[in-house]
């Protein structure tokens, strides 16, 4: 099967990989769209020593499930993390941290960059026939934003800010947007700008960002830069929650978060049912954050342009 693969933090088109058999209680899944994501790039740039199939972010259809038949035929999207059910983190409720775990394109096992991907049917959810390919395969990173609200009680007379307005941080701020907070955002790019103005979601210059001015500041740059504007903006007491991934360490002056007693969240995956509701309702319409589309066979050329500055979503195509 053709697939791009990632080695020595080096990305290349193959077509000579076979395609993956299920295993018991897996699925075999043909994928349709691929979504490329920040986090695939800070792999490429040696985020996490992965070698392997890249890519999280799909919607696909089911083409061989032995042990659920009912699923063949069926569009779906899949969470990423693949559990034990056995360990110490399972058994108390978080099997997002599972011990032995494995992650769809990060950890262990191969991803959606390819002609054929496998789950556990466990980890599928069916995509509505309203919702289209182009919205579903925005189901991860929807339901990565939608976890905020998960681990943090937005109150609706909180002042929240949102550090960075890409990909991720565009669908952060219009699921927040949602609670009626007094939300701003600090975006660097125009068509970032013009994106939020369109949701009536107000923006701020990173030199307009005021300090101790904030009760909730999420940082989604993935950048030391950005780390420290939302320690700036983020008042005593308040909460900082992190939604990014950082290639190599991240500096900080942690007194001063201790003197401040300040919260901090670390945030990743998220619920993919209400996600996959929020799509079905309309309550969030991803279509422009698609920047481009390329065939799987240029996706060499694909991760070229998410990799440029202010370039949104960028998907894959068989």
């Amino acid at each position: 099967m053709n697939a791009l693969y990632l080695t020595n933090r080096t990305l290349s088109f193959r077509t000579d990989l076979p395609t993956p058999q299920p295993a018991a209680g897996e699925a075999l899944i043909r994928v349709r769209l691929a979504g490329i994501c920040a986090t695939d790039l800070e792999m490429v740039r040696g985020y996490y020593p992965f070698d392997g199939i890249p890519g999280h972010e799909f919607v696909g259809e089911v083409v061989r499930a032995d042990d659920a038949p009912q699923w063949e035929g069926r569009r779906v999207v899949g969470e990423i993390n693949t559990t034990c059910g056995t360990c110490a983190q399972c058994q108390n409720g978080r099997p997002t941290h599972c011990e032995n775990r494995t992650v769809l394109g990060i950890l262990g096992r191969d991803g959606a960059f390819a002609e054929y991907l496998t789950l556990p049917i466990a980890n599928l959810h069916a995509v509505p026939d309203e919702v289209s390919d182009e919205h579903a395969v925005f189901t991860e990173p929807l339901a990565a934003a939608l976890e905020i609200q998960q681990q943090v009680h937005v109150h609706p007379s909180d002042r929240v800010l949102v550090v960075g307005a890409g990909r991720l941080g565009q669908l952060i701020a219009w699921t927040l947007a949602l609670t009626g907070c007094d939300l701003a955002v600090v975006a660097r790019h125009e068509p970032q700008r013009t994106l939020l103005a369109k949701r009536g979601i107000h923006t701020l210059a990173e030199e307009e960002v005021p300090h101790w001015g904030m009760d909730v500041v999420v940082e989604a740059t993935g950048s030391p830069t950005g780390f420290a504007l939302a320690k700036y903006a983020v008042r005593p007491r308040g909460v900082m929650v992190l939604k990014s991934t950082y290639a190599g360490e991240l500096r900080l002056d942690v007194s001063r978060l201790v003197v401040d007693e300040v919260t901090v969240v670390g945030s990743r995956c998220g619920p993919f049912a209400p996600a996959l509701r929020h799509l079905h309702k309309g309550l969030i319409d991803p279509s422009d954050l698609i920047a481009t589309r390329y065939p799987l066979e240029k996706g060499l050329e694909a991760f070229q342009k998410a990799a440029q500055p202010g370039v949104l979503k960028v998907l894959l195509h068989r």
